[in-house]
């Protein structure tokens, strides 16, 4: 009975049950203005009335709708240009599109503007991209500050002991959270309380940061974004980690369509 019960954990990806307690608000598409450029990932959108030769912030978004990160971006940082990329599900096609150190500067270089600052955000499997970028010393030191929405997994140590998230799977991670509490990164950490059973959660993967970093989990509860409820709220410095309440699909898709509430911690 026991094999029985650990493989019907594994399949939890994420719990198939749905609640109605929380508005789980949604973002409408609406148009955007601005010019389009073709990067090595997709379309980059320019804010309008960009002069050529002006400096930019650069937000690159990887992982959910290309519309909603486009208008996120347009609405937490009107002045910023807005790369959103989408190449397909799990974080390992997201971790292979950036694995080349030149991609990085190839977007930069296609951009054609000074960039003032660079930020990443990833949603649920673009968490592998951005790792991919941090692992990439020369491409980290570029990188002002970091989103993660719902998205920071690892494996475990030992697949039979979910309790240890891969310390390999996390390191880039840690490395960047340091950075920010000493104040020269900026990192923002949202996440669920979705359990996925067969690699490690993002509630375990935060409590093990925090663990590294000497910090205790702060428990508050609160009104979010979007009808959102927060049950933790960590900071330290420029780094900030904050626990929502939910282990559902609809919860998952909330911390997305809140990312416009989100970048405004990278600022």
């Amino acid at each position: 009975m026991l094999p029985l019960l650990v493989a019907l954990q594994l399949v939890q990806s994420p719990s198939p049950m749905v609640e109605n307690t929380r508005a789980h608000e949604r973002q409408q598409q609406r148009p955007l203005a601005g010019e389009r450029i073709q990067t090595p990932l997709g379309d980059l959108l320019l804010p309008p009335g960009l002069k050529p030769g002006r400096k930019v912030s650069l937000v690159i978004h990887f992982h959910g709708a290309l519309w909603l990160a486009e208008q996120s971006v347009r609405q937490a940082m009107p002045k910023a240009a807005v790369l959103a990329v989408q190449v397909g599900a799990g974080s390992r096609v997201y971790d292979e599109a950036v694995r080349d150190p030149a991609v990085l500067p190839a977007i930069l270089t296609a951009l054609a503007h000074p960039v003032e600052h660079l930020y990443l955000s990833g949603f649920s499997a673009g968490y592998g991209a951005i790792r991919a970028i941090l692992r990439q010393p020369a491409n980290a030191a570029r990188v002002d500050g970091v989103l993660l929405l719902d998205g920071i997994h690892s494996g475990y140590d030992d697949p039979q002991d979910a309790r240890q998230p891969t310390r390999a799977d996390l390191d880039a991670y840690l490395t960047f959270a340091k950075a920010a509490q000493v104040g020269q990164k900026r990192l923002a950490i949202l996440h669920s309380e979705i359990f996925p059973g067969s690699y490690a959660s993002t509630t375990e993967t935060t409590d093990w940061l925090l663990a590294q970093l000497d910090l205790r989990r702060k428990a508050v509860l609160r009104w979010g974004p979007l009808g959102m409820q927060i049950v933790s709220d960590t900071r330290s410095g420029h780094l900030r980690i904050l626990g929502f309440a939910g282990n559902s699909a609809p919860d998952h898709v909330d911390i997305l369509h809140a990312m416009p509430w989100a970048l405004k911690m990278l600022k």
